[in-house]
């Protein structure tokens, strides 16, 4: 079995980049939004914030909160470690820790996204064409990983990061959603943009329009981004790749782990949209969010932690 510490530097490596991609992600659409009529200027950022941990260290720094303060401490501020341009940094520094393990057009893409951000942080490189690069990076990265390296552990220990991170920043976009409208569910003009931003921020708005053909709905954005398996970054299909990937691994550990993917994805492949929205969207994400952390423990308990 390969050893811990390689794998834990495998593991955070990919999660490092799938985390500045959500980053871009969530600060290009919470931007976008902050800029719409309906915005409620700072607390719409503050709500962002709140959902990466960050919006205590940035009020610590910016008190005011001012948009642009805020943007810079998330994106360039190399003091601040939820910034993009941080995990940008720690993906690369444990890419160079497993050089041995990857291939060299990974090890190559990974290093110059590094290098590049940095520069670009020095320019002062407008922001909506940055978070645009950063996304193009991730997309080459895992485009590289993906084409290039052999499938074995090494292959399913990246994968995994990439698809617990993935998982938890939906829930969170999600999440987001009900945190700038200050309710649940509605319908209304000003909502009609901001389910808009949010499929777009998760690349899905293409999809669904394919699949529901009308004027966008609140219920159907929600099942499309939590139940739909054929939606890249929903939640259904992040936990049917755990799912699939945990078992892969030799070795006889992470029977916990294994088994708290396998009732996540039992859950999510019969949970049914009108029951979710019963219950309440933020207390079923809540508990999404829970147990996703939980799972994210037990990998590492079982495979990352040196014994």
């Amino acid at each position: 079995m390969m050893l811990s510490r390689t794998a834990s530097q495998l593991y955070w490596m990919s999660r490092y980049m799938e985390r500045a991609e959500n980053l871009a992600r969530l600060l290009d659409v919470t931007h976008s939004l902050s800029m719409l009529p309906q915005s409620r200027g700072g607390a719409d950022i503050a709500a962002a914030l709140a959902t990466t941990g960050a919006l205590d260290a940035c009020r610590a720094r910016h008190p005011a909160l001012g948009a642009a303060d805020v943007l810079h401490f998330m994106t360039f501020d190399a003091a601040n470690p939820a910034s993009i341009i941080s995990c940008l940094k720690f993906a690369r520094e444990n890419a160079h820790a497993v050089r041995g393990k990857i291939t060299g057009e990974m090890w190559e893409s990974i290093n110059a996204s590094w290098l590049e951000a940095r520069q670009m942080a020095f320019e002062g490189r407008p922001l909506a064409g940055f978070f645009d690069w950063v996304k193009e990076r991730s997309h080459l990265f895992r485009g590289t990983t993906y084409g290039t390296i052999q499938r074995n552990d090494a292959f399913s220990f990246i994968r995994l990061g990439t698809f617990l991170e993935r998982a938890d920043n939906t829930a969170r976009l999600i999440d987001v959603k009900s945190h700038l409208i200050g309710h649940e569910l509605d319908d209304s003009a000003a909502d009609f943009y901001l389910w808009g931003a949010l499929l777009r921020s998760l690349g899905a708005f293409e999809a669904y329009h394919e699949l529901y053909r009308d004027t966008l709905s609140a219920r159907r954005v929600a099942e499309l981004l939590i139940l739909r398996p054929d939606v890249p970054r929903s939640l259904r299909a992040c936990v049917d790749e755990i799912a699939e990937l945990l078992p892969r691994i030799q070795g006889d550990t992470g029977h916990r782990a294994k088994r708290l993917a396998a009732t996540l994805h039992a859950e999510l492949s019969y949970d049914q949209i009108d029951s979710i929205l019963g219950a309440g969207l933020h207390a079923y994400l809540a508990q999404f969010l829970s147990q996703i952390h939980a799972l994210g423990n037990a990998v590492h308990g079982a495979y990352l932690e040196a014994a």
